[in-house]
C-alpha cells in the first residue's frame, strides 16, 4: 500500500435528501449536470475523482494550491449556475480542503488527513468552502483569494483541534461575518442556526432599500453573537420576493430557526413587524412590533436593529435550553449537558440552580475549553450569592472571576465574557479593570444591550447613578426578561443612592415578583422604606427580610459591596439600620458574654 502527500477535497450539497425528495428524478439529472460542468476546472488544476457518492464527490490534488484555487473556481461556476434558478432548485456545494499523508490502494485513499477533510466539509457554509490551517500555511502567500479565520473547531473522532479558514463568493457576506480576533464555538457545539429572510417592503419601491437595509443590519447585529450561527446575506437573499414557505426554505439553507418581517410606512410614520419561528415544528416563538417617527432614518435603522437583535437572541437563548438534543446519543457530551444545565438556569429557582451548576461544572470537566460553560457558571455562582441561596466565600468570588478570566481567553469575540468579567471586577471594586472589560465588549458587539447595562452597573459603583438608571432603562426597554441580567434589583439600588426612594421600592417590588427571595430587592426594599419614614411597613420588610435570610446582618451584608463613593455604602447603611436589622450578630453576642460575667 502506497503512503504519498496528497491535498483532499471534499464536497457535498447542501439539503440534497430534500430536493430529492421533492424531485428525485430532477434532482440527480441536474447534479449529473453540474458535475458535468465542473469536471474541466477539477483536470485544469491536476486533480483526479477518487469517489463519487450519491451528493458529493472526493478528491486528490498533488498541490494544495491547485486544491484551493480548484474549489475556488467550481463554487463560483456554481453560484453563477444557481443565480437564476429557483430556491427550491440552486444546488450549493459545502467544500472541505485539507492535506496530508494519505494511504493509497488502487484507486482509493485513506488515513487521518482524509477524514479531517471529510470533516471540514461539514462546517463550510453552503457555497463556501473550510480549509484547515495545515492546507492555508502550506499555501502560504501564493494564495489569490482571502480566507476568513473561523477558529479551532474539534471532529469526531479527530483526537486533535484542527484551525479552520473559511471562503465564500464574491459579493458574499459571510466572511464579514466572523471577526478575525479569535475563536468561536467549535463546529459541532453550534447546534443552532438562524436564517434572516428578506424583509418585506409593504410600501412600494421608494423604501426597498430600508427593508433591505434593516435585514442586512439585523444579520450582522445577530451574528456578532458567538451563541448560535447565522446564516449570510446570500442564503436568505436567493428566496426575496418568492412565495416559498418557511418549512422548505429551513430545509434548503439548514436553519433551526427563521426571522421574518415587514416594513411599511405611513406619511412620516414607520411600522417594523418581526417574528421568529421555529419551522420544521410551525412554532412562532417570539414577534415584535416597532412604530417610529421617520427623522434621521439611519438612527431610526439602528435603534430598530438594536431592539430587534436583543429580543431575538435572548428568544434563541430560551428555545435552545429547551429543545432536545439533536446529536446521536453517543455524542451528548460537554454541550449537551451545557444546555441542559441552562434550561435549569432559566427556572430561576434554589433547586434548579443547584442542578445549573452541578451540569455546568460537568459539561467544563467533559471540555474544559468550552467557554460559554465557564461564563455560566461564573454568573450562576455570583447570582446565587446576590439572591441568598449560597454563602458568600472569597472562594467562591476567586471561582467565578477564574472561570470569567479563562472563558474570555478562550473566547476572545465573546461580548457575553467580557461583560461577564467587567461586572465581577465591578463588584470587587477594582474600577479601571471594569471599564477597560466592559469597553471592550461593546466593541465587540454594540448591540449588547446587556453589555450596555454592565457598563451602567460599572457607572453605579463609581456614583454615577443617574448615567447608571440611563444605562439600565435602555437594557431594560431592549431586553428586560433575560436573567442572567438582574435589572430589577439594578435599578433598585440606583434609585436609591439618588434618593428616589419610591422608585427604588417600584424596582424591588418588580425584583420580588420574579423572585419572592431575592436577597439585594428585600434589603433594598427594607432600607428604602426606611428612609422614607414607613417605620411600620419597613419593620414588616425587615422582618419578611430576616424570615428568608435569618443569618444576615447589615454588616456581614456590606461585605459584598464595594461602592467606590463612602457616602454610598453610608447611605445604605443608614437605611438598613435605621429599618431595625442588627448590625452584627458577633458583637452581640459579646456584649451578652461581658453581662453574664459581670453579674
Amino acid at each position: 500500500m502506497e503512503r504519498r502527500l496528497a491535498a483532499i477535497l471534499c464536497a457535498d450539497i447542501a439539503g440534497y435528501s430534500r430536493m430529492m425528495g421533492a424531485d428525485e428524478a430532477g434532482t440527480h439529472a441536474s447534479f449529473k449536470a453540474h458535475r458535468s460542468a465542473i469536471y474541466p476546472i477539477i483536470l485544469n488544476h491536476g486533480g483526479r475523482i477518487v469517489k463519487n457518492t450519491g451528493d458529493g464527490f472526493l478528491l486528490e490534488f498533488p498541490s494544495i494550491i491547485g486544491a484551493i484555487e480548484a474549489a475556488v473556481a467550481m463554487q463560483t461556476l456554481m453560484a453563477e449556475r444557481n443565480e437564476h434558478l429557483p430556491a427550491d432548485r440552486a444546488m450549493h456545494f459545502r467544500m472541505g480542503v485539507h492535506m496530508g499523508d494519505v494511504m493509497a490502494d488502487e484507486d482509493e485513499v485513506f488515513g487521518d488527513d482524509v477524514n479531517i477533510a471529510v470533516r471540514l466539509e461539514t462546517v463550510a457554509t453552503p457555497g463556501g468552502i473550510a480549509v484547515s490551517d495545515k492546507a492555508r500555511t502550506e499555501a502560504g502567500r501564493r494564495l489569490a483569494v482571502t480566507l476568513v479565520d473561523a477558529g479551532p473547531h474539534r471532529f469526531k473522532n479527530i483526537a486533535e483541534p484542527v484551525n479552520v479558514w473559511t471562503w465564500a463568493p464574491a459579493g458574499s457576506d459571510a466572511q464579514e461575518q466572523v471577526p478575525d480576533d479569535g475563536p468561536h464555538l467549535p463546529g459541532q457545539y453550534r447546534t443552532a442556526i438562524v436564517g434572516v429572510l428578506p424583509f418585506d417592503n409593504l410600501s412600494g419601491g421608494a423604501d426597498e432599500y430600508f427593508s433591505d437595509g434593516l435585514t442586512e443590519d439585523l444579520i450582522h447585529a445577530l451574528s456578532l453573537q458567538s451563541f448560535y450561527r447565522v446564516l449570510s446575506r446570500n442564503s436568505t437573499f436567493a428566496y426575496k420576493g418568492k412565495s416559498v414557505s418557511t418549512r422548505l426554505i429551513a430545509r434548503e439553507i439548514d436553519a433551526t430557526y427563521l426571522i421574518q418581517g415587514s416594513v411599511r410606512r405611513a406619511g412620516n410614520k414607520i411600522r417594523v413587524s418581526a417574528e421568529l419561528i421555529a419551522p420544521e415544528k410551525g412554532e412562532q416563538l417570539w414577534t415584535g412590533r416597532y412604530d417610529r417617527d421617520m427623522g434621521d432614518l439611519f438612527a431610526m435603522q439602528d435603534e430598530i436593529t438594536a431592539n430587534l437583535s436583543a429580543a431575538v437572541a435572548q428568544e434563541i437563548y430560551r428555545a435552545e435550553a429547551s429543545a432536545p438534543a439533536r446529536s446521536p446519543n453517543a455524542e451528548l457530551t460537554a454541550w449537551d449537558r451545557f444546555l441542559k444545565g441552562l434550561s435549569h438556569y432559566y427556572q430561576q429557582t434554589k433547586d434548579d440552580c443547584e442542578t445549573a451548576i452541578a451540569l455546568f461544572k460537568e459539561a467544563i470537566e467533559l471540555d474544559p475549553a468550552l467557554s460559554i460553560a465557564r461564563a455560566y457558571l461564573a454568573l450562576i455562582q455570583i447570582q446565587s450569592i446576590q439572591f441568598g441561596w449560597i454563602p458568600s466565600t472569597r472562594e467562591l468570588w476567586a471561582s467565578s472571576v477564574s472561570l470569567a478570566e479563562s472563558s474570555v481567553r478562550l473566547d476572545p469575540r465573546s461580548s457575553f465574557a467580557f461583560s461577564l468579567l467587567a461586572y465581577l471586577h465591578a463588584m470587587q471594586g477594582h474600577y479601571e479593570a471594569a471599564m477597560d472589560a466592559i469597553k471592550r465588549a461593546i466593541e465587540l458587539n454594540p448591540y449588547d444591550m446587556g453589555a450596555r447595562g454592565v457598563l451602567g452597573i460599572c457607572h453605579m459603583v463609581i456614583g454615577d447613578h443617574r448615567k447608571a438608571v440611563d444605562l439600565f432603562s435602555t437594557a431594560v426597554q431592549r431586553g428586560n426578561s433575560d436573567p442572567r441580567y438582574q435589572w430589577a434589583a439594578l435599578n433598585a439600588f440606583s434609585h436609591y443612592l439618588l434618593g428616589q426612594y419610591d422608585a427604588s421600592l417600584s424596582w424591588s417590588r418588580e425584583g420580588l415578583y420574579l423572585n419572592p427571595n431575592h436577597l439585594q430587592c428585600l434589603a433594598v426594599r427594607t432600607a428604602a422604606l426606611a428612609q422614607l419614614g414607613r417605620a411600620d411597613e419597613a419593620a414588616q420588610a425587615a422582618e419578611a427580610l430576616l424570615a428568608n435570610h435569618p443569618e444576615l446582618t447589615v454588616e456581614r451584608h456590606l461585605r459584598n459591596f464595594h461602592w467606590k463613593n463612602p457616602a454610598d455604602i453610608a447611605h445604605y447603611r443608614d437605611g438598613l439600620l435605621k429599618a431595625g436589622l442588627p448590625f452584627g450578630k458577633l458583637a452581640l453576642v459579646a456584649s451578652t458574654s461581658k453581662f453574664a460575667v459581670d453579674s
